[in-house]
C-alpha cells in the first residue's frame, strides 16, 4: 500500500520503464489504465486488453482508473468492463460521477458498483470519489459519501475501500496543469481521509513541480496520479528526432490530426493548422500503436525505444526524489 505514484500506461515503453524501474530501485509504482487506454476489448495503449496487460505487468499493482459509465470508447453502463477488472486488476476506481454528477445518483451508483464488484471478487479493493475536472467535491460531501457507504455496505465490504480521491485544485489542458492549488482545501480533504482511515490520492498530478508534490505530501497526501505527462515524454523524444525532417513531422501531425484525440484537451480557439507541434504534443501518445505510425515514423528510428525508456526513468527517479 505504500505506493506514492500511480502512472498511466500510456504506451508499452511506459509500462516497460516502470517494470524496469521497480526491479532496479525496489520502489513500487502502480498502473492506472483508463478504459480508453485499456479495456476488455482493447484500447489505444499497445492494443492491450484488461487481461493481456495484467499478464504482461504481472508484478505491478494495477488500478482501473475511472471505472464506470460513460468512461469507455463507446457509451455503456460500465458493468461489463468492471466484470473483467474484478478478474484481472487489484483495485478499481469507482467513478460514476461523469454521467451522474448529482450527489444522490452518484452515491447510489458508487454503492451498487461496489456491491457488483464484490459479488464477482470479494478480494477486489476500491478507490472512491473523482477528480475536480469531472465533478467538484467539497470536504463535507466526501464525508457524506463515506457515511452513506458505511451505512449501506457490510463492515467487511466497506473495508475493501482503500483510497479516497481528494481535490486541491488540479486540471489539465494542452500539456499544462491549469488548476489553482488551494492548501487549505488540501488539508481539509486529507483530514477527511485520515478520519475514515482511507489513503488520500489526488488525480491530474501532471506538469507540476516536484517541489509542489513534496509540499502536498508533507501535509499528508498519500499518493498522486500522473498520466499524460509520461505520454509527452515519449512524444517529445520523437519530436526531437524529427524536428529537422519536415516530411516525418508532417506525417506525425497528419496522423494526430486525423485521430481527433486532441479535441478534448484543447481550448475552443485552438487552431490545429497553426499549432501543429502543440497538437502533436497533446495527441502524440494516442497513436503510438497505430500501424501507420509504426511503418512511417517509428521504423525510421530502430533504437528509439531505449532512449524513450531512459527519459522516462529520469522522470521516475526525479519523482521519487521527493
Amino acid at each position: 500500500m505504500d505506493i506514492k505514484f500511480f502512472i498511466g500506461p500510456m504506451s508499452k515503453n511506459v509500462v516497460d520503464s516502470i517494470i524496469n524501474f521497480q526491479n532496479k530501485y525496489s520502489k513500487k509504482i502502480a498502473l492506472i489504465p483508463s478504459r480508453r487506454q485499456i479495456d476488455f476489448k482493447g484500447g489505444y495503449s499497445n492494443n492491450w486488453t484488461t487481461e493481456s496487460l495484467s499478464k504482461y505487468a504481472k508484478k505491478i499493482v494495477i488500478m482501473r482508473d475511472h471505472g464506470g459509465p460513460g468512461q469507455g470508447s463507446k457509451e455503456d453502463n460500465g458493468y461489463k468492463s468492471l466484470e473483467y477488472d474484478c478478474n484481472y486488476f487489484d483495485f478499481i476506481h469507482i467513478d460514476p460521477w461523469k454521467k451522474f454528477p448529482s450527489f444522490n445518483e452518484g452515491s447510489k451508483w458508487t454503492l451498487e458498483m461496489i456491491e457488483f464488484c464484490l459479488s464477482k471478487n470479494p478480494k477486489i479493493k476500491f478507490e472512491i470519489g473523482t477528480e475536480e475536472a469531472i465533478r467538484r467535491f467539497e470536504p463535507e460531501e466526501l464525508e457524506l459519501l463515506i457515511d452513506y457507504l458505511k451505512s449501506n455496505l457490510s463492515k467487511e465490504a466497506f473495508l475493501q475501500i482503500k483510497y479516497l480521491v481528494i481535490q486541491s485544485g488540479t486540471s489539465l489542458s494542452s500539456n499544462q496543469n491549469t488548476g489553482n492549488f488551494d492548501l487549505e482545501r488540501l488539508k481539509k480533504m486529507i483530514n477527511v481521509a485520515k478520519r475514515n482511515k482511507l489513503r488520500s490520492k489526488e488525480h491530474n498530478g501532471d506538469y507540476i513541480s516536484e517541489d509542489l508534490i513534496k509540499l502536498k505530501m508533507s501535509y499528508g497526501l498519500d499518493a498522486i496520479n500522473i498520466a499524460p505527462e509520461f505520454g509527452l515524454i515519449e512524444t517529445q523524444t520523437y519530436l526531437d528526432h524529427i524536428k529537422c525532417e519536415k516530411n516525418l513531422f508532417q506525417r506525425y501531425w497528419e496522423l494526430c490530426y486525423q485521430s481527433k484525440k486532441w479535441v478534448k484537451w484543447v481550448k475552443n480557439d485552438f487552431n490545429p493548422f497553426e499549432e501543429k507541434e502543440n497538437l502533436i504534443k497533446v495527441c502524440g501518445h494516442y497513436i503510438l500503436s497505430n500501424q501507420d505510425f509504426v511503418n512511417d515514423i517509428k521504423n525510421e528510428f530502430p533504437d528509439i525505444d531505449l532512449l524513450i525508456q531512459k527519459n522516462i526513468e529520469k522522470k521516475l527517479v526525479s519523482l521519487h526524489s521527493v
